[in-house]
């Protein structure tokens, strides 16, 4: 019957999903692009914006060819350097205290998916100022315009850059959950693919996994369109060409710019067709032992879509033979199968473990009720899962 229920609240949120405000942010694309940003914000009259960024990225000087563009056209900035993995409420406040204390004007997302999240945080506590994080949980809840956001993704995976959710972690509960509306999509965005030419081979690995996942939960999920589906199918394609290179050799230009591409499509796709109970799990390991989100993406991947068995065979095997691993006489459950283990290889190439370490048997109880509320009815998956399965899954996925 919880099942029925599921399923109906889906199909009603996929028709409500046509009648929503979206829009895609104003890109900046390709080498050297970040050289273009100060230009743009000097062009909306904005004259002081808060920049937040995490202190890995400062000490790089990533930021520095932005601050010189923003000093030659007098935009006065301030630096938020204090973002962690898997961004906290903490984090937001302090942010949004400078924010309003220095009277800026827009916001400036600089790095990975945790400083975009927790920028878009800002954006919706300035935006519902009587409202805090937790009363902003889960969908529609800010509605309201936030601050111009701009972005400068300094990875290749996320996507975050693309999409209506800001992903936050309540450091005291470990409770790790999205604020979803579309008023949090960015409005522009900067895809210097120079920008991640010297991330390091792990996270190139992790971040591109990640991307991955969202196309692939995107793609096997039933609230998908034409254009998610077709985007799916690109980053797909993209990742298998690309990603190993980028990983190999990461002075690629060529691999890089596909990568950051692919990021930026998934991130489009699964705005508008969700992901599923990959990302539920993943969020769990995430608010409990701060695993990068990325990793623990890339672990689940392939042991989720294995227990979805015969459900996804279909969506798999189309996969399969988009990028080119099957042959005439494999059935759908053959190429659904080679799918996972090209999956699977990928991972070991770039030495992505099989499964995780550090998980607290007396921990799983709580994330198993914490992942099935995510998942459940929300995520539009091809097989909803009950607590026991869950549980079964998290055995699976621990050393």
């Amino acid at each position: 019957m919880y099942r029925l229920y599921a399923r109906l609240f889906q199909n009603g949120l996929k028709a409500g999903m046509y009648l929503l405000p979206w829009r895609e942010p104003e890109l900046l694309i390709g080498p050297g692009s970040l050289e273009g940003l100060a230009g743009k914000v000097k062009s909306l009259g904005i004259g002081s914006v808060l920049i937040i960024t995490d202190r890995d990225i400062a000490k790089l000087g990533l930021l520095d060819v932005m601050l010189v563009g923003l000093d030659s056209l007098g935009i006065k900035y301030l630096v938020y350097d204090k973002t962690v993995a898997n961004p906290t409420i903490d984090n937001i406040e302090e942010a949004r205290g400078l924010y309003l204390a220095n009277e800026c004007e827009a916001l400036i997302a600089f790095g990975g998916g945790s400083p975009i999240d927790c920028a878009k945080a800002v954006g919706a506590r300035i935006a519902r100022p009587n409202k805090h994080i937790p009363e902003l949980k889960g969908l529609f809840h800010v509605r309201k315009r936030i601050p111009t956001l701009f972005t400068v993704p300094t990875t290749a995976g996320t996507g975050s850059e693309a999409t209506l959710a800001a992903v936050v972690t309540n450091s005291r509960t470990h409770e790790k959950y999205a604020i979803s509306d579309t008023s949090l999509i960015p409005h522009y965005a900067v895809l210097d693919p120079l920008l991640t030419i010297k991330l390091p081979p792990s996270i190139t690995a992790a971040t591109g996994i990640d991307a991955l996942t969202h196309a692939v939960e995107a793609y096997i999920g039933n609230s998908n369109t034409k254009e998610t589906w077709k985007d799916s199918r690109e980053v797909v394609q993209l990742v298998f060409a690309n990603l190993y290179e980028a990983y190999r050799n990461g002075e690629n230009l060529s691999a890089r710019t596909n990568m950051q591409w692919a990021s930026y499509l998934a991130g489009k796709a699964f705005t508008r067709a969700y992901v599923g109970n990959v990302h539920a799990i993943a969020h769990t390991l995430g608010g409990f032992y701060n695993m990068p989100h990325g990793l623990a993406n890339a672990i689940i991947l392939p042991h989720v879509l294995e227990y979805y068995g015969k459900t996804v065979y279909e969506p798999l095997s189309e996969l399969a033979d988009l990028i080119g691993i099957t042959s005439r006489s494999d059935t759908k459950r053959m190429k659904a199968e080679k799918f996972i283990e090209e999956i699977r290889m990928l991972n070991r190439l770039m030495g992505i473990p099989e499964q995780v370490e550090g998980i607290v048997k007396e921990d799983i109880p709580l994330m198993v009720e914490r992942a099935a509320s995510e998942a459940n009815p929300l995520y539009p998956v091809p097989k909803i899962l009950s607590k026991r399965e869950f549980a079964k899954l998290y055995d699976v996925i621990r050393v």
